[in-house]
């Protein structure tokens, strides 16, 4: 765990529980030194995107999956 005072340190251990991939944290790092906020805000902004992307995905899976159940049980199989 990054000490408080540890802005790297912090960043880093924040990139990685938000699920950055190592090629994004090193990018992440770089736009942070540079200073660059726009394109350091870009660039997280696209990685929440993609997860969210992947919740709708799942999400999508989960409701298909209720459906099979719901067929299942109210039905007495997928044949029946």
């Amino acid at each position: 765990m990054a000490e408080a005072t540890d802005r790297r340190g912090i960043l880093l251990q924040n990139l990685e529980d938000v699920g950055c991939n190592e090629e994004t944290i090193q990018k992440c790092v770089a736009l942070a030194r540079d200073n660059d906020l726009n394109g350091l805000q870009r660039l997280l902004a696209g990685h929440k995107k993609e997860l969210l992307n992947t919740v709708h995905t799942k999400q999508k899976e989960i409701d298909c999956l209720d459906y099979l159940l719901f067929q299942l049980e109210h039905q007495g199989g997928i044949f029946a």
